[in-house]
């Protein structure tokens, strides 16, 4: 099995230095010797057995369960290493055979029926918020942040986020009746309400978020309503739709459904804004351990499996834009602050037995949690993932004919609001 393992192993790894000590005690050594080295070490001939067999599962698997080891440098140098020279590889005859099969399963769990989707919604959104604020901004933005300087910080990268979406929205007028679909924990509903005179109803599956959304927008009396509610249940009309990081989750099964809708709901002269991870090379299927352990039926689309739906819709695209690396920085960041505040994760798992219950120990959260970040952060790097922003509208001549009303409109507001001065 050595011999295996480390005739696969060179086949990829080119550039860097990976030290690997097997199961059975033997030190192998892959790369050209440059870098800092990488030092691994497997505790288990059935951890190594199922990385041969399965190395997008298992791997994950493997860190997470403690029997695969980082020696020397961190889980993050370990995935950027593999993940770099992973990425300049072409798929072959097994990798193919493998997604084939992974397909045939999960097909019939892409169907995200009303049920499936608020049982996937809660999985990973009604985690005790309070560990989800030890890493995100203070407006509690999980979404890909956009970084207009090489040297902001989150928070106001974040803000950026913000106002660059509420710019596409052309929000020309007050009073606009947006509707925030996957509305998280309220920040860019409030965000419109408070700076745009935005009426705001945020719809949302994740029955924590929106309780902190409705006491977040209580405080401080903002036009803004937030509910636990389906995309298709909603029997409005509106100005404005918008939705950020929630189009992963519809299932492919469901974009025609998701878009009749959206053009259902919004008003003939209104403006939708889609915001969503996608993919720059073209159709894929979503990573095992990404599945499995965090974003259940969660799948990144390509920009054309995008557009046919759109297209049969009858909505017009009028702007695209792909924020390439934006998500890498805003993942390293989170990455950088979870990793600074990992003594209030062992904190939060010594009082709440249903954290323990659910993920066996802080510990393993903890290694699950930085193959997430650490992972996901090399995957918009290096690996075909990257985030779409796509303007629609039902009328050609509904907005200005350049850019120039986006820009204008980003730099009238630069001040970030924060969740800690409205709770």
């Amino acid at each position: 099995m050595d011999r295996v393992l480390e005739a696969i192993l060179r086949s990829f790894i080119r550039h860097g230095t990976l030290r690997l000590t097997t199961a059975n005690g033997n030190l192998l050594e892959f790369g050209d010797g440059t870098g800092e080295p990488v030092v691994v070490r497997f505790t288990t001939l059935a951890a190594e057995l199922a990385v041969l067999l399965d190395p997008e599962l298992a791997v994950g698997e493997a860190y997470m369960d403690g029997t695969l080891v980082v020696e020397q440098g961190s889980i993050a140098d370990f995935l950027e290493l593999t993940v770099g020279n992973i990425s300049a590889l072409p798929r072959n005859r097994w990798t193919k055979v493998v997604e084939l099969f992974r397909w045939a399963g999960r097909s019939a769990l892409q169907w995200n029926t009303l049920w499936r989707a608020r049982r996937n919604a809660s999985y990973h959104y009604d985690i005790d918020y309070q560990i989800y604020r030890l890493f995100l901004d203070g407006d509690m933005q999980y979404s890909c942040a956009y970084f207009e300087h090489e040297n902001y910080d989150l928070e106001s990268a974040q803000s950026a986020k913000r106002r660059h979406i509420s710019a596409k929205l052309f929000l020309d007028k007050p009073r606009l009746r947006v509707l925030d679909i996957g509305s998280g924990w309220g920040g860019l509903g409030l965000h419109l309400a408070r700076h745009h005179a935005a009426s705001v109803v945020g719809i949302n599956l994740s029955e924590e978020q929106v309780s902190i959304a409705q006491r977040r927008a209580a405080k401080e009396h903002l036009s803004c309503e937030f509910r636990v509610q389906d995309y298709r249940k909603v029997s409005e009309e509106f100005d404005r739709i918008v939705s950020v990081g929630m189009f992963e989750h519809v299932g492919k099964a469901y974009y025609d459904v998701f878009f009749e809708n959206c053009y259902r709901m919004l008003r003939d002269d209104g403006v939708m804004l889609l915001h969503t991870v996608g993919r720059w090379d073209g159709p894929s299927d979503t990573n095992p351990w990404v599945w499995k352990y965090i974003f259940p039926g969660g799948y990144a689309p390509a920009l054309s499996e995008l557009t046919i739906a759109i297209e049969r819709s009858k909505f017009i695209i009028t702007d695209v834009e792909v924020l390439r690396l934006h998500y890498a920085h805003t993942l390293h960041a989170w990455r950088v602050a979870f990793d600074a505040q990992k003594s209030e994760v062992y904190r939060f798992f010594a009082k709440e037995s249903k954290l323990i219950e659910r993920f066996g120990s802080a510990d393993r959260f903890i290694r699950m949690w930085d193959y997430y970040l650490a992972g996901f952060e090399q995957f918009f790097k290096y690996y075909g993932l990257t985030v779409f922003q796509v303007q629609l509208t039902k009328r050609i001549d509904r907005l200005p004919i350049t850019r120039a009303y986006m820009y204008d409109a980003s730099r009238e507001i630069r001040h970030p609001n924060s969740l800690q001065a409205a709770e």
